[in-house]
């Protein structure tokens, strides 16, 4: 039943539109006759209750939210002081790897992030924004509207939450550059090509759209994994030139358009540590040169993101890397939706423990969480919210307690956060030891190896998948029978774990029956590829309904297609071996061949397999 509370005092502007929008998460409506709440302006968020009255203090319209949501229910007595040690933190809400969100979903997002307290939403759109007299950027993508995006901010603002654009100025802009009509604008096919006059013409029409339909003056230019910057049609038309000097030119022309809007800009910081490393890593460099040093222009803040490292050491000694560039620096840490179907909620919890305690420490006024669906956006992004709330949480608390977390999902998402963690258990399993830059993704890995070129099975021997992923299903079937609005999500879990578990019986067996030439296994083995037939089709169309209901229907036609193929190569599997069950061939010669490690490191951790091309064949699967 929902309370009633009688609002009064100093309340955040459109505070009653707020509430309406919140009322159904909340459990809260305003009414005359209710309980009597005050609103107090001041330097932090206090909430003081009596039993019978309210007085909320807040310092940001965001923190009158996350302070109902923190009044006890039933209602009783408290004093809750709640200091943050970030002055903003923020969710980064990808949008441009196949997967567009719908409106409705990022106001979804949004009421949650009021109620968890987060100030700042981040629109990750490289191409997935409209251009006026640019019509091939985001042709057949689901970009959104300039109407889309202003009424967005609109509701945004009513909640108390800055939203800004995050767009690409020099690198990842691949789906952009690829039509022939934009190639002129290509250094290579994923970066734009600098000293070029059509290239500032084009930068400014794409950012002074990107700003429009929003009311902040915050801006993400990009500017990260410009691999080969200055070494395609740059290197043809002006010659070799470091790649420093190149870089710094560019964005001092970005920058001077950016300062015509009127906007205040950040930028990923990568680009100034790779061009030192030995690898081209992020990383492994050494303490800036005075090269690197005098490549940083003036006026951006630098965004250091690391979604990697598992102590907090490591994050101390890149953010004094940082210092050492004299550029303001603010941080992105990382919740590990890019690896498959299911995110790994193991290693999020780990570095962002290790990566926000090194930020408070060193005094950064700004982080935020990214959630990124590379390869084709496969894991949900609802999937992220148990990320999204330890952000929260150490924000507000400095750390992130399980029972805490769990306390607070259910007040701000209405959600199990069980349900959350246990979504690790689809890439990991007893005695599977992870690599630390790649963790092991056996899900995506298991879902798309082939049937026939098996090229997982020296990585995955010794563990019982089958089993494993049996157990699974049916607690994400007790996870779907509690019900609420996450149950469509975790029936798909609970199909996609059987899917697993079947997929998994092949693997296991397929080879034996064929080197040791085991017919009558061979047809059990055949016989079953039929209900594993039919379990890809169903999470197929299980995957579509979510999707839907997620984003718009743009990018499906990705995991139509991956799908389609796992189920066609079942099917032939399921041919082929029939016709050794019954004599019709000696072998099967992809089965016979032995295995080898692929992913598999000497000292015994697995790396994962991120994208589809590396799992499905030895062969290059684009020609």
């Amino acid at each position: 039943m929902d309370l009633k509370i009688a609002l009064s005092g100093d309340l955040p502007a459109r505070c009653s539109d707020a509430l309406a929008a919140l009322a159904p998460e909340l459990g809260m409506v305003p009414a005359a006759e209710g309980v009597p709440v005050r609103g107090h302006r001041g330097a932090a968020l206090a909430v003081c209750c009596d039993g019978a009255s309210v007085t909320i203090e807040w310092a940001q319209p965001i923190q009158f939210y996350r302070a109902l949501s923190l009044l006890p229910r039933p209602l009783a007595a408290c004093d809750i002081r709640e200091e943050p040690c970030f002055e903003t933190v923020g969710m980064m809400f990808d949008t441009s790897r196949n997967a567009v969100l719908r409106p409705d979903t990022l106001r979804s997002f949004l009421r949650k992030m009021a109620l968890m307290g987060m100030n700042l939403g981040m629109m990750y759109t490289e191409d997935t924004y409209e251009v006026p007299g640019q019509p091939y950027f985001g042709y057949q993508r689901g970009r959104y509207t300039y109407e889309e995006l202003h009424a967005l901010d609109d509701y945004a603002d009513m909640l108390g939450i800055e939203l800004c654009p995050c767009v690409q100025t020099l690198g990842h802009l691949n789906r952009a550059l690829h039509w022939p009509a934009m190639r002129r604008l290509q250094d290579n096919d994923e970066v734009l090509l600098a000293d070029s006059e059509e290239t500032y013409s084009f930068l400014r029409q794409i950012l002074t759209a990107a700003s429009a339909p929003y009311r902040s003056k915050r801006i993400h230019i990009g500017m990260d994994e410009a691999h080969g910057v200055g070494m395609g049609a740059h290197l043809r038309l002006h010659g070799y030139e470091k790649p420093y000097d190149i870089l710094r030119r560019h964005l001092k022309r970005v920058l001077d358009i950016v300062n015509e809007l009127g906007l205040s800009p950040m930028m990923w910081s990568d680009m100034y540590f790779r061009l030192e490393s030995p690898t081209n890593g992020y990383y492994d460099g050494p303490m800036p040169s005075q090269q690197a040093v005098d490549a940083v222009v003036p006026g951006v803040e630098l965004v250091y993101w690391d979604y990697y490292h598992m102590r907090e050491a490591e994050y101390d000694e890149q953010l004094k890397k940082h210092d050492a560039l004299h550029a303001p620096t603010v941080f992105a840490g990382g919740i590990w939706t890019w690896c498959g179907p299911a995110p790994d909620y193991d290693k999020t919890r780990t570095a962002t423990l290790a990566g926000l305690s090194a930020c408070r420490k060193a005094g950064v006024p700004l982080v935020f969480a990214t959630a990124w669906g590379d390869n084709g956006a496969e894991a949900n992004l609802y999937t992220a919210l148990l990320g999204m709330q330890m952000f929260a949480e150490f924000t507000y608390h400095g750390s992130f307690e399980d029972e805490w977390l769990a306390q607070r999902m259910r007040v701000c998402c209405q959600a199990d956060a069980r349900a959350f963690w246990d979504l690790t258990l689809f890439n990991h399993m007893e005695g599977m030891r992870s690599g630390e830059f790649r963790p092991v993704n056996a899900a995506k890995m298991l879902l798309y190896q082939d049937p026939l070129v098996q090229l997982f099975t020296k990585d995955t021997q010794g563990f019982a998948l089958s089993r494993h992923y049996a157990a699974l299903a049916p607690r994400y079937e007790a996870y779907t029978a509690e019900g609420g609005a996450f149950a469509p999500l975790w029936q798909f879990y609970a199909m996609l774990a059987d899917v697993l578990a079947k997929k998994c019986v092949w693997h296991e067996q397929a080879s034996q029956a064929v080197v040791s030439h085991d017919t009558a296994l061979a047809k059990q083995l055949a016989d079953g590829l039929t209900e594993t037939i039919g379990a890809v089709e169903a999470l197929r169309l299980a995957w579509l309904s979510l999707w839907n209901a997620t984003n718009k229907p743009h990018g499906f036609e990705v995991i139509d297609g991956r799908l389609g193929g796992v189920a066609a190569r079942l099917d032939t599997a399921q041919r082929r071996m029939r016709a050794f069950a019954a004599g019709e061939c000696d072998t099967i010669p992809e089965l016979a061949e032995p295995a080898l490690p692929y992913t598999l490191l000497p000292d015994g951790t697995l790396d994962g397999s991120y994208r589809v091309g590396e799992i499905l064949s030895a062969c290059k699967i684009d020609g």
